[in-house]
C-alpha cells in the first residue's frame, strides 16, 4: 500500500469539511446579508433558496450527515446556478464567471460517490445501529 492510499480516506474527509465548510460559508452570507453580501428577499426564487441549499447543505456535508444525498443537491444547485445564470453570458466559465460554481458543482459529484472519507457523523456506532435496524426491518 503505497502512502497516498494509505492516507485517502482521512484526505477525502479533508476535502469534504473544506469544501462544505466553504460552501457553507457561501450560502450564510447571502442567507443573513453578512460579509458583504445582499441579503436576498425570505423565499425568493432563486436566490434564498439557493443560499438555503448552500447553508444546509454545506453544513451536512462539512459534518459528514447524509453527505452522498447533501452533496448531490449541492452539486444539482451548482450545475442550475451555472447553466442559467453564467451560461447565458458566454460559453466558458473563465468568460462567464461561473468557475466557482462549476468547481463546486464536480467537487459535490466527487463527494456524492465517494462518500465521505472518515470522521463523519454518519459513521458514528449510533448510526450504524440504525441503519442496520432499517435495514433488517426492510428484508423482512
Amino acid at each position: 500500500m503505497s502512502v497516498l492510499e494509505r492516507w485517502q480516506d482521512q484526505v477525502l474527509a479533508v476535502f469534504r469539511i473544506v469544501v462544505g465548510f466553504l460552501f457553507a460559508t457561501h450560502g450564510a452570507a447571502a442567507l443573513f446579508g453578512v460579509l458583504g453580501a445582499k441579503q436576498p428577499e425570505a423565499l425568493a426564487w432563486p436566490g434564498w433558496w439557493a443560499a438555503a441549499i448552500q447553508f444546509v447543505g454545506g453544513a451536512f456535508v462539512m459534518l459528514g450527515f447524509g453527505t452522498r444525498y447533501a452533496a448531490l443537491l449541492c452539486s444539482g444547485s451548482m450545475a442550475y446556478a451555472y447553466f442559467t445564470v453564467h451560461q447565458a453570458d458566454a460559453l466558458l466559465p473563465v468568460q462567464n464567471g461561473g468557475e466557482k460554481a462549476a468547481l463546486f458543482s464536480f467537487a459535490f459529484l466527487l463527494i456524492a460517490f465517494l462518500g465521505s472519507g472518515a470522521w463523519a457523523l454518519e459513521r458514528l456506532p449510533v448510526f450504524k445501529q440504525q441503519e442496520a435496524r432499517q435495514l433488517a426491518t426492510a428484508t423482512e
